[in-house]
Formats: C-alpha cells, structure tokens, sequence
C-alpha cells in the first residue's frame, strides 16, 4: 500500500516539473527575438560606454590635463588675465572649460576661472563659474564657498555671502586656517546687517572650534564690541 500511495504523489510532482518546464520553453518560443535584441541593445551601451570611456573621455582628459600646466602656472603668478584666456600659444582656464567639457580638469578650471574673476573685479562671472564648479574634496568645497562668499559680499549681498562664509566655515572642520576665517567674515557681515546675535554666536562658535587659531584669538576683542564680555 505505501507503494500505491507514493506513485499518484510521484506522477503529480512529474507533471508540476513539467509544466514549468513547458511554460519556459513557450515563454523563450514567443519571446526570444526581443529578448535577444534587448541583449544586443545592452552589450552595445555598456561597449559604448566603455569606449567612450577609454578611447573619447580619456584622451580628452590627458590633453585637458596637459592644458592645465600653462594657465596654472599663469594663476600662481598672479598673471589672472592670462590664466583665465590664454597667451595665443597656450590655452586658458576658458578655453580648457568649453574644450574639453566634461573631463575632471574642465571642472577644476571652473575653480580657477572664478577665482581669477575675482581678483579681476568681475564678480559676476566669478559667481557664474565657482557654481558651475562642484568637488568631493573638502579642502576644495572650503576655498569655493569661500570665494563665492566673498564675490557676493563685494556685490553686496550680505545674507547670501553669509551662507556660503558659513558653509566655508563648516565643511571641513581640520581647517584651522581658512575655516576660521570664514566664520569670521560670517560674523562681520551679520554685524553689518545689525543682526548681533546670530554675529556673537558665530564668534562664539569660531572661539569654541578654533580656540587657536589667529581669528579665534581675536574673538573675545570684537565680542567685547558687541556688548559681550564673557
């Protein structure tokens, strides 16, 4: 009798394992063509990416790179005009921007060109570039928001240089040198738009975090100035 019960569970399972298997075999007779074409779509984008990749974005790069030496050196000689346009034999930081769009070295260009427009006193274009300009590296977002801060400031727009100063001053707490500095110009600007105490408690938040450094040295003094002695 076990053997009689068994068969009846036996032939059910074979039937259950069959069905399955002919429900695939007809799903793949109806289906393979556009399921070989979406495979053949797949393997051409990633291949197409791929070599875009190698043999377009990287020698793209290589020469955006080789570009960056020239205007570079311009900027750190504090030559910002021809930094930022170039010499006739050498690209500048614009060129390199509209050239070689895309590459990581267009994008640091961004960073270059905006702050030469600020030394050059063209705080409109330094505005327009160092937003355009955007990093992962700490450092990097410090000098940016920074710089954006002070483009804003000499147009006069106090509040919003302030909440680039503040984000400068905050982004990248092992700075004990600019980020001070950043939090410092926050506060004076607050005191300018007679907002005292958002200005004491960001000095007290650049003595707090910066005890050491040469503004936090100096926070007690303009904190005195604005009616607070301890």
């Amino acid at each position: 009798m076990a053997t009689e019960v068994k068969q009846p569970e036996q032939s059910n399972q074979k039937t259950s394992e069959e069905r399955v298997v002919r429900s695939a075999q007809q799903f793949w007779s109806k289906n393979s063509k556009p399921l070989s074409y979406a495979l053949i779509v797949i393997v051409l984008a990633v291949g197409g990416y791929f070599g875009y990749k190698n043999f377009i974005k990287g020698p793209e790069e290589v020469k955006a790179g080789t570009a960056m030496w020239k205007a570079e050196s311009y900027f750190k000689n504090d030559s910002f005009n021809l930094a930022l346009n170039g010499d006739g034999a050498n690209q500048g930081f614009l060129k390199i921007i509209s050239k070689y769009s895309g590459t990581p070295s267009a994008n640091l260009a961004k960073f270059y060109a905006g702050a030469c427009y600020l030394q050059l006193g063209d705080f409109n274009n330094a505005i327009k570039q160092l937003k355009d300009f955007s990093t992962s590296s700490k450092p990097l977002q410090v000098r940016s928001n920074g710089l954006l801060g002070d483009a804003l400031s000499e147009l006069g727009k106090k509040q919003e240089a302030i909440d680039y100063y503040k984000k400068a001053g905050t982004v990248f707490p092992d700075d004990n040198i600019n980020s001070p500095e950043y939090l410092f110009r926050a506060a004076m600007l607050y005191q300018d738009l007679g907002k005292t105490n958002d200005a004491v408690a960001t000095l007290k938040q650049l003595k707090e975090k910066y005890p050491i450094s040469p503004r936090g040295y100096e926070a007690d003094k303009y904190l005195a100035k604005l009616g607070v002695t301890r």
